[in-house]
């Protein structure tokens, strides 16, 4: 709240509307949905329909619920509250507003100017303080378990969906949050498409199985991806396996606080460069995460961000080869003054089923 109202200070905001879910949460508390926070130089609003007041008033006391449904539209409502605070402009999350509600806020509040702004919120995140550490860190060491459960599952005739089913339940028989999101579970020649869905298919002898999955934990999230290859592994299957763990490990013996995010990539690629398969990878190699999936930084080619102590950051390079295959290795990683703290203690080894 410091940081935020520091922010609207030295912009010349008066209030500040927060949209986006995730930032919700992250700024009052809540754990609920269908809820915006405004935050004016005096007051906190918590701006909701009857279904969640008694769930705002028990986790967020610091705030004033107010209700918009009664006015007939948040715009309507926001306008009360502007007329109310004599707020000459809001700040919104341009993100997350749609042009329909831009359009209310247009109508509605035509004395208060609106300023759009972008990951104002989502800056304060990305690093992450020792509690979300501890979250971020038990939500792996649970994603991890679950792994040394699945693998025990993983045979011919099962199909994916069966065992995307029961990793959801590990997960949660081993303490994640009841909440989970998309898991991706496939196999043999599918494991090249970057985020498959689990299908219908049946795991065959030979198969490549990528596991590209994680959990919550006090809302904080886990990802974390292993590739394992059901019977003995190919050649080819061990040759690929081998050059995604080095461009891995390259990443991971880089990045450091002040690491250059698009360096980062580069270490990684430089280990396939002038081989068959530098055609087959992709760019996009790690993001931020806490306490939605994919947030700043971002690891690519062209990224202008800089990799900073205690950040929480996934490692995920991979091959992808249209027809037969891909191999993905993702590890969430802690960054420290020197180096990393990989938070996902699986291995990383090639493992034949």
């Amino acid at each position: 709240m410091e940081k935020l109202y520091g922010e609207m200070q030295k912009n010349g905001w008066q209030s500040f509307l927060v949209s986006l879910p995730v930032n919700v949460k992250y700024v009052s508390g809540y754990t609920g949905a269908d809820s915006f926070l405004l935050l004016t130089q005096g007051k906190k609003y918590f701006i909701t329909d009857p279904r969640y007041t008694e769930q705002a008033s028990m986790e967020c006391p610091d705030y004033t619920i107010f209700e918009w449904r009664p006015y007939g539209s948040l715009g309507k409502a926001l306008a009360v509250l502007a007329e109310q605070e004599h707020l000459k402009n809001m700040a919104f999350e341009a993100g997350h507003i749609t042009a329909a509600q831009y359009q209310s806020f247009q109508q509605e509040m035509k004395g208060t100017e609106l300023v759009a702004t972008q990951g104002v919120v989502e800056a304060f995140r990305a690093v992450k303080s020792p509690e979300e550490i501890y979250c971020l860190r038990v939500a792996c060491d649970i994603a991890s378990r679950a792994f040394e459960r699945i693998i025990q599952d993983i045979r011919v005739g099962v199909t994916e969906k069966e065992l995307a089913a029961r990793l959801s339940l590990y997960m949660v028989m081993e303490g994640a949050d009841t909440q989970p999101y998309g898991n991706i579970l496939i196999s043999g020649a599918r494991t090249s498409l970057l985020h498959g869905i689990p299908s219908e298919k049946a795991i065959e002898y030979g198969d490549l199985v990528l596991m590209d999955y994680g959990c919550q934990y006090h809302g904080y999230l886990s990802d974390m991806t292993r590739t394992v290859v059901v019977g003995k592994a190919t050649p080819k299957q061990k040759e690929v396996y081998r050059l995604e763990q080095q461009m891995v490990q390259a990443m991971e013996d880089y990045l450091k606080d002040g690491a250059s995010a698009s360096e980062a990539y580069a270490r990684g690629a430089q280990v396939i460069e002038g081989t068959e398969y530098f055609p087959y990878h992709y760019n996009g190699v790690g993001h931020g995460v806490g306490m939605f999936v994919h947030e700043v930084p971002f690891m690519g080619p062209t990224s202008q961000d800089v990799i900073r102590e205690n950040n929480v950051i996934t490692v995920e390079p991979g091959i992808y080869i249209p027809g037969w295959g891909g191999v993905r290795i993702e590890d969430q990683v802690r960054i420290t003054k020197d180096g990393i703290e990989n938070l996902i203690p699986a291995t990383k080894e090639l493992i034949e089923l």
